[in-house]
């Protein structure tokens, strides 16, 4: 260590800030001071990186894991930056030490943010309700993170600024821009590379790891290479032992994710598991389907189509909307090719659009099996055309009065990446494509448990100067539901309902064509029936959704 110089002489003018005895004393270097500078901005740069990971595993995580992205990415990163203004006050009393305390709060980063990815998914996966507060929960897990990620970064600032002082002094505006420029094109590097190569190349756990992993080296390598000779053997030893430690922690959680993702999937969906698939776009996971087995398919560990209930739910959607003209169907998702078999048996159906968002679903509905024998191989007819795109791009690309049928199979609206497919604009688009004579049908969500949501998608619909004829399908098998559906008790807390809207120009009559195929599990009294039941749970009053104000 640097020896202090002895006390200035009574009546004398204290040191300058910086000068050996002080905060910013400075340290003998094994390279020279440009060279040094250089490789702490480096430093800067690579941990600033992998701080911005962190933040973006978690908003990802947490997204899929509770839902609604928007919360998700506002109580993560407001926490996280408040954690970190605290972080840097706290390490204003470490700057004596600035070196070895640099290293040890690298070293825990590496391994809080490294395994939190880790953390937080054993936690759902074998808890399923977080610990058994379900509204709270998963958020106080997630806030924990975040604190503890938060407060480690804001440690870094006060203490890399002391570092570079050490090496060459210099004007504290000066060294401030160079720290932040270092911070902010890191931060740049890492989350361009979280969305384009961790998450698509080495998914969310392994990407975590390494990124953990690279913190930590990075951290080690500054302060056991370039500031060895600022700290006592006894706190070389130590550093260099908990590094090696973290980097072993981290490499066995690596070499072990495969076998740890596949058990932790098999306790979310069950021990029948056959296809599990991240595409560019979501997690597909298919269960059952073979031996008598119900098949399930998941996107994003929620249940989408259940083969228990599944022709309830596409029989309802699409049977009503095709009472009248029905040659030109468009259907918005239903990449499952469910909604398409229904349509598929009125033969007065000429041309059927499918506007899927993910292609990894089609080739699934397409190609496996079960799930084609399920849609009754609906994408081998002639007439379906799949057109891959955003629902609301494929609207704007839709010729004006080209459908006599748009089929709105979309997921629940209470889902932030659904809300654009939910408001006036959409309705707009989609109300241009109708023929003369031409119905809407969307899939509103539950509307039992949630019928503010549902009446809100009516009241929007109206605002897009359609009319509506609002009903409910009941009798929703609980089934095993995965995501945020499930509890830890293994129940559900699915909806028990599915609610629908059929929209037209004029408000159209809901009933079923006298002639057409029968649905089996529909009947004219049972959809009067459900017709009553949606209008006694009408909610009055509600704005429409817009996509610069949405409503869900």
């Amino acid at each position: 260590m640097i020896e202090p110089h002895a006390p200035a002489p009574p009546g004398s003018s204290p040191p300058p800030w910086g000068a050996p005895g002080g905060p910013g004393a400075p340290v003998r270097l094994p390279v020279r001071p440009g060279t040094g500078r250089f490789l702490v901005l480096g430093g800067v740069f690579v941990c600033a990186a992998c701080g911005l990971v962190y933040e973006l595993e978690l908003v990802a995580l947490a997204s899929y894991l509770i839902g609604d992205s928007v919360t998700q990415a506002s109580v993560v990163l407001s926490v996280m930056v408040f954690a970190m203004g605290v972080g840097s006050l706290a390490a204003k009393r470490l700057r004596r030490l600035a070196a070895a305390w640099f290293g040890a709060v690298e070293a825990t980063l590496a391994l809080v943010g490294g395994c939190s990815a880790m953390a937080l998914y054993a936690v759902f996966a074998w808890t399923g309700d977080w610990g058994g507060l379900w509204a709270d929960g998963p958020r106080c897990l997630l806030v924990a993170f975040s604190l503890a990620i938060g407060l480690l970064i804001g440690a870094e600032v006060p203490l890399l600024m002391e570092l570079i002082q050490r090496i060459r002094r210099q004007d504290p505006g000066g060294a401030v821009a160079d720290l932040f420029a270092a911070d902010y094109v890191g931060a740049l590097v890492g989350g361009l590379a979280f969305p384009f190569l961790l998450l698509p190349v080495l998914g969310q756990l392994t990407g975590t790891l390494l990124t953990g992993t690279v913190n930590a080296a990075a951290g080690g390598a500054l302060v056991l290479g370039l500031f060895r000779r600022d700290l006592g053997r006894r706190a070389r030893w130590l550093l260099l032992a908990v590094n090696a430690a973290v980097l072993a922690v981290l490499g066995s959680a690596a070499v072990l994710v495969d076998d740890f993702e596949h058990a932790a999937r098999h306790a979310v969906y069950g021990e029948d598991v056959r296809v599990a698939l991240q595409t560019g776009v979501q997690e597909v996971v298919l269960t059952g389907g073979t031996h008598g087995r119900p098949l399930d398919l998941f996107l994003d560990g929620r249940l989408r189509v259940s083969g228990r209930d599944e022709r309830r739910y596409h029989e309802a959607l699409v049977h009503p909307a095709m009472t009248g003209p029905h040659a030109r169907v468009l259907i918005l998702g239903g990449g499952d090719g469910l909604a398409a078999r229904e349509v598929l048996r009125y033969p007065g159906v000429a041309r059927v659009d499918v506007v899927e968002l993910d292609p990894g679903v089609v080739r699934l509905a397409r190609h496996d099996p079960p799930l084609a024998a399920l849609n009754g191989h609906a994408y081998d007819d002639p007439r379906v055309r799949v057109v891959m795109g955003d629902a609301f791009g494929g609207l704007r690309r839709a010729p004006a009065g080209g459908y006599d049928v748009v089929v709105s199979d979309l997921p629940d609206p209470g889902i932030t990446a659904s809300t654009k497919l939910y408001s006036e604009e959409f309705y707009g688009l989609a109300r241009r494509t109708l023929a003369p004579g031409g119905r809407l049908v969307v899939h509103a969500g539950p509307l039992t448990s949630r019928p503010r949501v549902f009446w809100t998608v009516v009241s929007t619909l109206r605002a897009a100067g359609l009319g509506t004829a609002p009903y409910r399908v009941g009798g929703r098998d609980a089934g095993f539901p995965a995501g945020p559906d499930r509890t830890a008790a293994g129940g559900s807390r699915a909806p028990r309902d599915w609610g629908f809207v059929l929209a037209a120009r004029t408000r159209p009559p809901l009933r079923l064509a006298p002639r057409a195929p029968r649905p089996s599990t529909l009947t004219p009294d049972s959809l009067a029936a459900d017709a009553r039941a949606a209008v006694r749970t009408r909610v009055t009053g509600l704005p429409p959704s817009t996509l610069v104000h949405p409503r869900y």
